[in-house]
């Protein structure tokens, strides 16, 4: 299953037809500037560099500088990734003594800039980004239309937030799978999915058919390319305790716990598509939802409060005002949970999944995940366009850190 299959099971909002249309044909179609928190450029002990890069995922190149600076890809910060088939910028910390090594670092499409010095960069250190996307081969209404799209989706309250592909895997889309696996203990099942999930098109695949038709971990150690060190380690972790959970532990937390997340957002865009299937309001707090409080259009997601009979007056206005936005859940053990009708609809999915919150506790310690809340629209801010004439759509917005662009695009050109 491709993304666009897999996308085309999470219902639209937006009722007008699409305008269609191709999306990064180019790098430069798709350009991304980090906007950080100011407080990673307090400290003196990193340095921190403006990282310009072009068709490279954001790992690859924190890998590549850091072994041709000679440090550790471990002493290098960054925020967040930022989508591979782009022209992106994004800032990267280093250790201060670091910083006339990676000065010197020169790799084909990716440029480094010294901004100033600071604190580490972790994920999460960022506001937003800000976007310049453009849209080709679109018709010539393509203007009228998505000014249609753009009227009604601001009746309606905001795009849907949908957590984009780029959460689940645009060719092999099975992150979450090997999540819902991990969760019900079945290690087995989830490294087969991780090691042998293939579509045809990607280098390496042939090794992991070999892997799928066969589960011969000696042969596959012997054809798996170098550059997939992750199911590498697994299968070396697996022969030497022939144990996939102990195996699962060894890879990274960051890698282990992408299938957990990407889990969740599976479970919140079946939750946001429920919502849109079954008409009840994106934009319009019931009684027993969970709201999460806005400041200047930047969701709080640790400030929620409950919808109650009592307060369901001053929420109404505090949501029309921007103060606050209805959301979904990202299950977890320790998620604030929804009550009346759209906790009804939570309880529904997990039963659906054969899954309790008690689930992600269940979980090896690392990847036990408490869950949370997100709002269940998305506001582009400062949203801009134009048809340019033999060139296609230009699209110009701000979005806070956490949610896609590829969701605000897709319910423009509805091509999935």
């Amino acid at each position: 299953m491709n993304y666009r299959e897999f996308f085309s099971q999470f219902r639209h909002l937006s009722e007008k037809p699409g305008i269609g249309g191709r999306i990064k044909v180019y790098p430069e179609d798709f350009v991304v500037i980090e906007e950080p928190l100011p407080s990673i450029f307090e400290g003196r002990k990193h340095a921190i560099f403006l990282l310009k890069k072009r068709n490279w995922d954001t790992m690859a190149a924190v890998r590549e500088i850091a072994k041709r600076a000679g440090i550790s890809h471990r002493d290098v910060g960054f925020a967040g990734t930022k989508d591979r088939h782009a022209l992106t910028y994004q800032y990267i910390s280093v250790p201060a003594e670091a910083r006339e090594k990676v000065e010197g670092v020169k790799i084909r499409d990716v440029e480094l800039r010294f901004i100033s010095y600071g604190r580490f960069i972790k994920l999460g250190h960022l506001i937003g980004n800000r976007f310049r996307i453009m849209l080709r081969e679109v018709g010539e209404d393509a203007f009228e239309k998505t000014k249609e799209i753009v009227r009604e989706l601001r009746e309606k309250g905001g795009f849907p937030n949908y957590f984009g592909y780029q959460r689940f895997g645009e060719r092999r889309v099975v992150n979450h799978i090997i999540g819902k696996l991990l969760l019900k203990g079945d290690f087995e099942s989830a490294a087969r999915l991780f090691l042998g999930a293939h579509d045809g098109s990607m280098e390496g695949d042939e090794a992991r058919k070999n892997f799928w038709e066969t589960g011969d971990v000696e042969r596959a150690l012997e054809e798996f390319p170098g550059f997939l060190r992750y199911e590498r380690t697994l299968l070396h972790r697996y022969r030497e305790t022939k144990s996939w959970k102990r195996a699962f532990l060894s890879l990274p937390l960051p890698i282990m716990r992408i299938f957990i997340h990407s889990y969740q957002s599976y479970l919140f865009n079946l939750y946001l598509s429920r919502r849109i299937e079954e008409g009840l309001p994106l934009n319009e707090p019931l009684i027993g939802d969970i709201v999460v409080q806005v400041k200047g259009g930047i969701p709080y997601r640790d400030r929620t409060y409950r919808v109650t009979p009592t307060n369901i007056d001053f929420v109404r206005k505090e949501v029309r005002k921007g103060q606050a936005m209805v959301s979904g859940p990202l299950f977890g053990f320790a998620m604030r949970r929804a009550k009346g009708i759209p906790g009804e609809l939570e309880e529904e999915i997990l039963e659906e999944e054969g899954l309790t919150l008690e689930s992600f506790k269940r979980l090896p310690k690392p990847m036990a995940e408490p869950g949370g809340r997100r709002e269940l629209l998305l506001r582009p801010i400062g949203l801009t366009y134009g048809y340019i004439p033999g060139e296609g759509m230009c699209f110009r917005f701000f979005l806070p850190k956490g949610t896609y662009a590829t969701s605000v695009l897709r319910e423009i050109m509805k091509d999935h």
